[in-house]
């Protein structure tokens, strides 16, 4: 049986990594941050996580987990070709522009691709998964017609949104390509 004070410690420290990481930039907060943070010792935060790539390691992973449930269910909603796509980007972009407002996001998202790559690479494969699989189901039912094939639609989504936050636009204009991307995709994808 899992400890539920653990699991409210590991939240505390992933918490308080993220906002230190967000007021400091990676580089400068220190594991003392981050325990200050969390209300912890050092030493406790240690019998956590090794050190900070651990934690952006977890982060990244839960990052991706969230995504993907959220996806996954903006996907199964009903509507329009349009709306369900925008709906799942929604889900998928949902709290960057919060990482890109801060002054360090770029510094963060650097990181965390540096520190946790091959997490992101299962983590997108996961997502354009997502997508290919309701884009195969869509074109099956005939609402969907796809000029390539439904993998690689589904990898060019991931992989578009991607760039888009790696870009380092700003926070207000992130949100406006998203929505444009959506709409984009969604208009070139609905059988008319």
């Amino acid at each position: 049986m899992k400890d539920s004070s653990d699991d409210t410690r590991q939240k505390a420290i992933l918490n308080s990594a993220f906002q230190a990481f967000s007021t400091y930039g990676y580089r400068k907060t220190s594991m003392d941050d981050i325990a200050r943070g969390a209300g912890m010792s050092r030493p406790a935060v240690y019998l956590h996580y090794k050190n900070k790539e651990a934690i952006v390691s977890k982060l990244t992973e839960l990052y991706y987990a969230e995504k993907s449930v959220a996806v996954a269910q903006a996907l199964a909603t009903k509507g329009s070709v349009p709306e369900v796509l925008t709906r799942a980007v929604q889900a998928q972009t949902d709290g960057m522009a919060r990482i890109l407002a801060s002054p360090h996001g770029l510094e963060m998202l650097d990181n965390t691709k540096s520190l946790s790559s091959e997490i992101i690479a299962a983590g997108e494969a996961k997502l354009a998964g997502l997508y290919t699989d309701w884009l195969t189901q869509e074109e099956k039912a005939g609402r969907v017609h796809l000029r390539a094939d439904a993998s690689e639609t589904g990898r060019t989504i991931t992989a578009t949104l991607k760039g888009l936050k790696l870009i380092g636009a700003g926070a207000e204009i992130y949100e406006q390509q998203v929505a444009q991307v959506a709409a984009l995709f969604g208009a070139g994808l609905e059988v008319r």
